[in-house]
């Protein structure tokens, strides 16, 4: 059952090829910190193309219950910020509803601040750890009030009077752990300094660099990345136009590469190199993906997509790609159904700890709709069948999970029997509209 309501079954089935131009919702990554640096800058921000799904319309709810002006007007999305360093102590508990990104990332900004704050979100939320995000909010010395069993929700947060700056290790591939630390660093004197082994998602250090923040980043030749923010400076509103978002991008284009005689244009999409392992592993496997028009927008890479069906092969995917395409996993994993041979992918601890248990959540999926697979620790083999014969005549269990769903439902687009989902109501969450676009294009989901 979904976050907001009662659970909405749907199923897909073969129809006709996809055709056409598809626009899909604005980046979730993007949307979220629009939100926070522009609620914490001074003057007015104007946002175009927000994603307005329930995860971040829950952000924009936190914004203004710390004091930031959000309002729509046509189109565009306006707010007024308070300046950093100025954020009001809230009436009430924060609920994120699903959103992961959300509530790890308002911890962070919240946390550093002289008063309790506390944090709620549904049943999914409520099981994915939290301790990687207050370990370090630890050290700079915020106070853990109140924690639902090891690091889970609902906890409540104090900062201190005046946060510490620490320089701090990140463990994991994680940019939410990043920017959690560099948003509480906004509220701390002197420099707060985070370092990654490897890039993850960049859009915390670019966009605060908009936004007027003092901020370098260092790149050594083993490909290790030092973030270092001055804290308490000075954020000023700026206007930004959010480009389409590639994760939600990856189902319609998995889509036209499956289903048989499919040409569609997906236009302004982020390239940003940290968001692209989709699109490099899906050309490795013989996808006809075409970029053209690439411009920079706001500092971030975007271009438009022009994709054809295609026979694909199998590949092992690298396990240092997963950062790049984390949240692809799924929907990768069904195109690999199709794919002639046997693909590997590797490196996914990272999904055990998503909205689900991802990576079995995906393995039940395959197998109750007649794929053969193997479920690792850290990873997952598919062993394709490009005619897809005796795929389908299954209902999978989404647990919750947007991306769960919409990749079973891209199943059904080319399997010989429908797929089916238990609740397709989670999609709201990062892409409305998926079900009606989807059959715009020639699908029949249902």
């Amino acid at each position: 059952m979904s976050h907001s309501g009662d659970p909405k079954p749907l199923s897909s089935k073969s129809g006709e090829p996809l055709t056409g131009v598809c626009r899909v919702p604005g980046d979730k990554s993007i949307s979220h910190r629009s939100l926070m640096f522009g609620g914490l800058a001074y003057g007015e921000s104007r946002v175009r193309g927000l994603l307005e799904g329930e995860d971040v319309l829950n952000t924009a709810k936190a914004m203004q219950a710390v004091g930031a002006n959000i309002r729509k007007e046509g189109d565009e999305w306006v707010i007024w910020g308070t300046g950093n360093g100025l954020l009001l102590e809230p009436e009430a508990p924060f609920d994120f509803g699903n959103s992961g990104t959300g509530c790890r990332l308002c911890m962070g900004l919240f946390g550093a601040y002289d008063f309790p704050t506390t944090y709620t979100g549904d049943a999914s939320l409520s099981s994915r750890p939290m301790g990687r995000i207050l370990n370090p909010l630890k050290e700079m010395g915020v106070q853990v009030l109140a924690e639902e069993g090891e690091g889970r929700l609902p906890i409540t947060l104090r900062g201190p009077w005046q946060t510490a700056p620490i320089e701090y290790r990140v463990p994991m591939a994680s940019a939410q752990v990043k920017s959690a630390v560099l948003l509480a660093g906004l509220n701390t004197p002197g420099i707060t300094t985070v370092i990654e082994p490897h890039l993850t998602r960049d859009h915390t250090e670019k966009m605060l660099q908009g936004f007027g923040a003092e901020l370098e980043v260092e790149t050594s030749t083993n490909g290790e990345r030092r973030i270092s923010l001055v804290g308490q400076g000075k954020l000023t509103g700026q206007d930004v136009t959010v480009p389409a978002d590639p994760s939600s991008a990856a189902f319609p284009l998995v889509a036209a590469l499956i289903v048989p005689d499919s040409e569609i244009t997906l236009p302004d999409v982020l390239l940003n190199e940290a968001r692209t392992g989709l699109i490099t592993t899906l050309q490795e496997m013989g996808g006809d993906i075409e970029i053209t028009n690439v411009r920079i927008s706001g500092g971030e890479e975007i271009g438009d997509l022009m994709v054809k069906s295609s026979e694909l092969k199998g590949i092992t995917v690298p396990a240092e790609r997963a950062p790049s395409m984390i949240d692809e996993y799924p929907v990768l994993s069904v195109a690999a159904a199709f794919a002639d041979g046997e693909t590997q992918m590797d490196g996914l601890h990272e999904l055990r700890v998503k909205e689900s248990d991802r990576l079995a959540a995906v393995a039940r999926g395959l197998e109750v709709n007649g794929v053969d697979c193997t479920e690792g620790k850290e990873s997952l083999t598919v062993r394709g069948r490009p005619d897809g014969k005796g795929f389908g005549g299954g209902t999978v269990t989404t647990h919750l999970d947007h991306r769960i769903a919409m990749s079973f439902l891209v199943m059904g687009m080319v399997s010989e029997k429908p797929v089916a989902v238990d609740d397709g109501s989670v999609m709201e969450t990062s892409f409305p509209g998926f079900v009606e676009l989807m059959n715009e294009l020639g699908g029949e989901i249902g």
